[in-house]
Order: structure tokens, then C-alpha cells, then sequence
């Protein structure tokens, strides 16, 4: 079962897309739309990582970071990322420890829940729910969009 709101979002440090280790604390006092997945390059991930894309410059605008999170390796996010011209960063979390901090883990992948963190590292929103081809705009209206 997923965290719930209001709990304290676990702090984190993992490799990107392109090998930068990213830390959640990097982005205090930012709101945070941290998204899990099961894979790279599947119809249902594809479908939700285009569609923050697609919604890529209404988030900067609102200054709310996306990251994505899958249990794939930083290869595999590299041809996903050039494949789909995504422009946020995939988060590698091949041990799993993000995916099992954030209590997400569907054996052996990520399951496909997402938290929105608040500038204070609060996570104000969960979704378990999620709609792949229009998740990034689902998000940005709960966040005020």
C-alpha cells in the first residue's frame, strides 16, 4: 500500500539517465511530482512518460519538477529518453530501495503510483490510480494547473 498524505517523503539518492547521482534534497523548497513505473519503452509507461513531456513547459512555468522512477538500469533510461524525446529524468533505482522506501514495489518492478512532494518534502498528493495518457494533466490540476 502506497504512503499516504501527509507522511514525511523518504529522502533518496540515486543515479539519472545519465549517471548524476539525484538526491531529493536537491530540490528543497520545490514541489516535486515524483512518478513510478514498471518499465522502459512498454505502451502504458510510454503513454504516461509522453504525456509529462507533452506538458513539459507548463510545469516549468509552475517550477514543479518531475522525475520518473523505474527499476531499470541507466542504459535502458538513455534509449527510453532518446526514443521519446522525454526532457525530465529518469531515476535508476536498480536495487530497489526507492521503489521499496515509497512502498511500491510489485515484485521485482516499481508499481505505477505517483506522489506529488511539497517545497517542505511533504507528500501532499498519491495516486494509485493513474491514467497513462493523461496523468501529467490529471497532476497539474490537482497541483493548481
Amino acid at each position: 500500500m502506497p504512503l499516504t498524505v501527509g507522511t514525511d517523503a523518504p529522502a533518496f539518492s540515486v543515479k539519472d539517465t545519465n549517471g548524476n547521482t539525484v538526491s531529493l534534497s536537491d530540490f528543497a523548497g520545490k514541489t516535486v511530482v515524483l512518478y513510478f513505473y514498471p518499465k522502459d519503452d512498454t505502451p502504458g509507461c510510454t503513454k504516461e512518460a509522453s504525456s509529462f513531456r507533452d506538458h513539459h513547459t507548463e510545469y516549468q512555468d509552475k517550477d514543479i519538477v518531475v522525475l520518473g522512477v523505474s527499476m531499470d538500469d541507466e542504459a535502458s533510461h538513455q534509449k527510453f529518453t532518446e526514443k521519446y524525446s522525454l526532457t525530465f529524468p529518469l531515476l535508476a533505482d536498480t536495487e530497489g530501495s526507492l521503489t521499496n522506501a515509497y512502498d511500491v514495489d510489485g515484485g521485482g518492478y516499481s508499481k505505477r503510483v505517483t506522489y506529488v512532494i511539497d517545497a517542505n518534502g511533504k507528500i501532499i498528493h498519491v495516486d494509485a490510480a493513474v491514467k497513462t495518457e493523461t496523468h501529467a494533466q490529471d497532476i497539474l490540476t490537482i497541483v493548481g494547473g
